[in-house]
């Protein structure tokens, strides 16, 4: 029998990746909330890989829960994740996925582009994904994850926070209002920079976030997670002593 793979949280996203790794041929055993994951590492010590399938709220209160037989196997795939999310708890390599598929209740995985995955698992992961028809790409090295990331991060938080003055879909939203799309994006560039600790290359990271843009353009704009979105991204301005006085205005009449 193929090795036992983890995942934590099985909610609609982690669904996706248990069905995908299930055909696989490896072994997928489930860790819900009233579960204790230490109890449980000392019962599986050795799994394939440990799959956090939380939401981005809660990952660093799962982190610092995961044992340390588990740590060199770690799958993360949330959303606003950077570098530092992982270093911050002496996670060295763990296998990460840009998630660029969605996936609700009672519908199938839509899917906005091919999914970058890098690390130790990438193989596993990609072939799982793959076998149910949703698309991978295997990345070469950390800074093309690291530019993966933080264009997902700006797609998904711009996207969110212009959402909640204009509305409407992000074809919408660019065709109808490019200029303050590229305001709000070059602030939580700036704030992006600041978290990885380099410039970016902007024009690359806006032409990455449209091509997410064409590849769903009636995606709408405003999750409900939009004004936490906001505040986050306020705070590391705060912290970094950053301008940003598109966000600012925003917050001023939203929050």
């Amino acid at each position: 029998m193929k090795a036992k793979v983890i995942i934590v949280g099985m909610g609609q996203l982690g669904g996706v990746f248990a069905k995908g790794i299930l055909a696989t041929g490896h072994p997928v055993y489930p860790i819900i909330r009233s579960m204790d994951i230490k109890i449980e590492a000392n019962m599986i010590q050795n799994p394939k890989a440990v799959l956090v399938s939380v939401a981005e709220g809660d990952l660093n209160n799962v982190l610092e829960e995961i044992p340390a037989i588990w740590r060199d196997r770690l799958v993360l795939l949330q959303n606003e994740l950077l570098p530092r999310d992982w270093q911050a708890f002496e996670i060295t390599h763990p296998t990460v996925i840009s998630v660029w598929f969605e996936k609700k209740k009672g519908m199938d995985a839509n899917v906005l582009l091919p999914s970058p995955i890098y690390g130790p698992n990438a193989g596993l992961i990609g072939e799982g994904l793959e076998i149910i028809d949703i698309p991978t790409r295997i990345l070469e090295d950390q800074d093309e994850l690291q530019f993966e990331l933080v264009r997902k991060n700006v797609y998904i938080i711009t996207i969110n926070i212009a959402g909640l003055i204009k509305g409407g879909s992000v074809g919408e939203l660019w065709q109808n209002h490019e200029d303050f799309v590229r305001k709000v994006a070059n602030d939580i560039m700036d704030v992006q920079a600041w978290l990885v600790g380099q410039e970016l290359e902007r024009e690359r990271v806006i032409t990455g976030m449209l091509e997410a843009f064409e590849g769903d353009p009636d995606h709408k704009c405003m999750g409900r997670t939009a004004p936490d979105r906001l505040r986050r991204a306020l705070n590391f301005a705060d912290q970094a002593g950053l301008d940003v006085s598109t966000l600012r205005e925003i917050a001023e009449k939203k929050l």
